[in-house]
């Protein structure tokens, strides 16, 4: 607290020997034994000292109104000292950078107060004419912060796009800013450079992968988003289960299913949830890996039932008829569907009796083209046959 009161302290009072020409030697001597104070941390003395200046002086007035206004904020009486700095500052007393700082001091009060309204006119008039000892990038990350905080959105990106001229390398804070308004406004194109820029700032940060990937999504950049999340494992950077599942539905849409399959394959629980199992399956199904694409399904049908479908008919597909016969009698519904099935498989195992008795089975519970062909073929051999 006390060095930043005599920081604040040093600016009003120096140079003191030019403020000091032109106070009136009354106002000059109190105001340098409230500066005294301050430096002996006696704030609550340096204020009483100052307030019972008794000034017809406009210049003096101005001048203690400033001093007062930063006393009274360190000591916590915002309404107050923002009521001294703008009278220091509507007085028109004050000249040159000795104005300027004052009004900084009442406009960064106000934006610390949560007063972004109040500290915007103040934060502009600064920017037409900043001292050479002075930092013009501030004001406008200041103008920038204070339009995001009132939801100024499209005034945001402007202050930022002037902040980033005064500067050679990003940061963390505009950049965000930034951001945060391209969102708002939704300039979903325009936001994936900046998140890109952030990326750079912070690799690690899984939630400006996760951002930059739902942006690209979002345009129709799928491949980028595909390139953009796999990049992002590859950097070790921590995804979470969702993003591993998005990045397995990438690959599956770019046409490499077995990527999918193995990325899921990676998951904790990959082994006993369901849903999980089911994903692993089609992938290995899309990839035409047969065998694996009947392992996982019969993993899913250990916990649900209806995946018994699944299971039977890539075993019949691949010639697995007997087995496929046996996993037939699991499945539950689907009656012509199964019996269809259970047709080919008896069928192809030579069981023509079987395989005619099942095609009726079918035709009696869903009449079809395929059961009558089966019906119409199944009884023109076995008459030729005997």
């Amino acid at each position: 607290m006390r060095s930043k009161i005599l920081i604040l302290v040093g600016l009003l009072m120096s140079p003191m020997n030019g403020f000091a020409q032109e106070l009136s030697q009354y106002t000059a001597v109190r105001v340098q034994k409230a500066h005294q104070l301050a430096q002996d941390d006696k704030l609550q003395q340096a204020i009483e000292q100052l307030s019972s200046i008794n000034v017809s002086k406009a210049y003096d007035q101005a001048f203690v109104s400033r001093m007062l206004g930063v006393f009274l904020w360190q000591d916590g009486k915002t309404k107050q000292a923002i009521q001294h700095l703008e009278k220091a500052v509507t007085s028109g007393q004050l000249q040159d950078e000795q104005a300027w700082t004052t009004r900084k001091m009442l406009a960064d009060i106000y934006l610390s107060d949560q007063q972004f309204q109040h500290s915007l006119p103040h934060y502009y008039q600064l920017t037409k004419q900043v001292p050479k000892t002075q930092k013009p990038d501030e004001l406008w990350l200041r103008i920038a912060q204070a339009h995001y905080q009132i939801e100024q959105w499209g005034k945001v990106i402007p202050a930022i796009d002037t902040y980033d001229r005064y500067h050679r390398k990003d940061e963390i804070q505009p950049l965000s800013l930034k951001l945060g308004a391209q969102l708002q406004l939704k300039q979903w194109k325009a936001a994936i450079p900046t998140l890109e820029r952030l990326i750079a700032l912070e690799p690690q940060k899984a939630n400006w992968w996760r951002q930059l990937v739902s942006l690209k999504l979002r345009v129709g950049q799928n491949k980028q988003a595909l390139d953009t999340l796999a990049l992002a494992k590859l950097q070790g950077v921590p995804l979470s289960e969702q993003d591993q599942r998005l990045l397995a539905q990438l690959y599956a849409q770019r046409g490499i299913p077995e990527r999918a399959a193995l990325e899921l394959s990676g998951l904790e629980n990959a082994q006993k949830d369901v849903e999980l199992l089911v994903a692993q399956a089609s992938y290995w199904q899309m990839a035409r890996e047969w065998n694996k694409a009947i392992d996982y399904w019969q993993l899913a049908a250990n916990y649900n039932d209806k995946y018994q479908w699944n299971v039977a008919q890539l075993l019949v597909q691949e010639g697995q008829y007997q087995e496929a016969l046996t996993v037939l009698n699991r499945v539950k519904g689907r009656k012509s569907e199964v019996a269809l099935a259970k047709t080919r498989a008896y069928y192809k195992l030579n069981q023509l009796e079987q395989a005619l008795i099942q095609a009726k089975i079918a035709e009696n519970a869903q009449p079809s083209n395929q059961a009558k062909g089966w019906i119409k073929y199944l009884s023109q051999l076995r008459k030729s046959m005997s």
